[in-house]
């Protein structure tokens, strides 16, 4: 039986299944570890992200700089893998899972995908051991990285449905989100939001702590002059050529372009840029931590997320939080909550660089605009906080312990129901 706190609230004791320790998540643990409606653990499959590895994707040796094992309750579960990593099925076998589920007297476990073994193995031991199953799916269509025909998208549906059906409640983390989940045929009693976040204060006390011209010098850019930051890896998903391209045909003379991120585009960016005689306004920073992360939004003047795959992109909320606003391709499941068009941002089609350079051509020309829609991009935020992603997880927990009750009691009824039949 739960414990009752002071107010009468129910305390929950919340098990968290994730693969590895990621900047992004951290946070939120720790603001949930010390809300007292939560007993939380949270279980990794692996130790990735806790120490310095090889990044395949950025392509660099990547040590975050912010903790990401501190102030929350976790377990590293031993993965029994033979070719253990993230990017394959059988990379994550972690059995301890199973006895995790039957021996913590979980009130609820929230699974975190279904990409891997371990989460197949913690969602089949939460029904053997009727806890209460969460999911969650940051996705607002079926698309992937790679192109899939329509049998194989009609296939997926089909998968993709009956692997949400099994959870007691689905998480969307986006508005779009929500709406794909309810084209998957899921039950709107099992849907809720999970408003995907960052951790708003960290980002705002650092930006406010800027010093704009003197990120501006060691970028070598003048102080005044408008910038423009595409800030993720250089990934082909990402499209960080449509920004160049897009940047290029956009003809602003005093207007420059940052890369924040690297990968492997890198060498054919720099030589495109060459090519369409931009590269003394383009500037090349390579990976960024996560520290020096505020001080590259705060310097820029509007965020390009061109990108041809992107869920959700939580560099949108780190941007609006640093003050400026963003323009996202409609590929980009930000756009459901937080682009406001010509208000906080704007959303292009997708692949469409003359749609984009038509954008920037408006608004590198006019930086008052776009210091009024970084205004209002932030004051957007104050309502997509970490505050609202705790209320939303103590709204899931709730719901899915009513559903599984009200499945359980379906279940019984029914076999009552047949029991007297024979």
């Amino acid at each position: 039986m739960s414990e009752i706190i002071g107010d009468g609230t129910p305390r929950r004791r919340l098990l968290i299944v994730v693969t590895h320790f990621v900047q992004y998540a951290s946070p939120q643990f720790r603001r949930m570890a010390a809300d007292p409606r939560f007993d939380l653990l949270v279980a990794y499959c692996s130790s990735q992200g806790a120490e310095a590895a090889m990044d395949p994707e950025f392509g660099v040796k990547v040590a975050w700089d912010t903790p990401v094992t501190e102030g929350f309750p976790h377990v590293i579960v031993p993965n029994r893998s033979t070719r253990p990593g993230l990017g394959r099925f059988w990379g994550c076998f972690n059995p301890g899972l199973w006895r995790l589920l039957r021996d913590g007297k979980f009130d609820a476990v929230y699974v975190t995908g279904y990409a891997v073994a371990s989460f197949w193995i913690a969602m089949l031991a939460a029904k053997r051991f009727h806890v209460p199953l969460i999911q969650s799916t940051d996705a607002h269509a079926l698309g992937s990285r790679r192109v899939r025909s329509r049998f194989a998208q009609r296939l997926k549906r089909w998968i993709v449905g009956r692997i949400f059906g099994l959870a007691d409640v689905t998480l969307g983390m986006s508005s779009g989100s929500l709406e794909y989940l309810q084209s998957l045929g899921i039950d709107e009693s099992h849907i809720r939001r999970a408003a995907f976040v960052v951790e708003n204060e960290w980002w705002l006390e650092r930006a406010a702590t800027v010093d704009r011209s003197a990120v501006r010098a060691e970028w070598n850019v003048p102080t005044n002059a408008p910038v423009a930051l595409f800030c993720a890896k250089l990934q082909t998903w990402k499209r960080p050529s449509d920004a160049l391209l897009a940047f290029a045909r956009a003809d602003a003379p005093d207007s420059y372009l940052i890369f924040a991120g690297d990968g492997p585009l890198r060498p054919e960016l720099e030589a495109r840029a060459k090519a369409l005689g931009v590269a003394g306004r383009v500037r090349f920073l390579g990976f960024v931590n996560q520290s020096a992360l505020p001080g590259v939004y705060a310097a820029s003047d509007v965020l390009l997320l061109p990108s041809g795959y992107e869920p959700f992109g939580l560099v949108v909320n780190e941007a609006m939080l640093c003050g400026i606003p963003a323009i996202v391709s409609d590929s980009v499941g930000a756009k459901f909550d937080l682009i406001r068009e010509g208000e906080t941002g704007f959303v292009f089609p997708t692949r469409d660089v003359d749609a984009l350079a038509s954008i920037l051509v408006a608004l590198l020309a006019d930086t008052n605009r776009l210091r009024q829609m970084g205004a209002a991009a932030r004051r957007r935020m104050e309502t997509w906080s970490p505050r609202e992603y705790v209320e939303d997880l103590v709204v899931a927990v709730e719901t899915a312990r009513r559903n599984a009750s009200a499945s359980s009691t379906i279940h019984r009824a029914g076999r009552r129901t047949v029991e007297k039949v024979l």
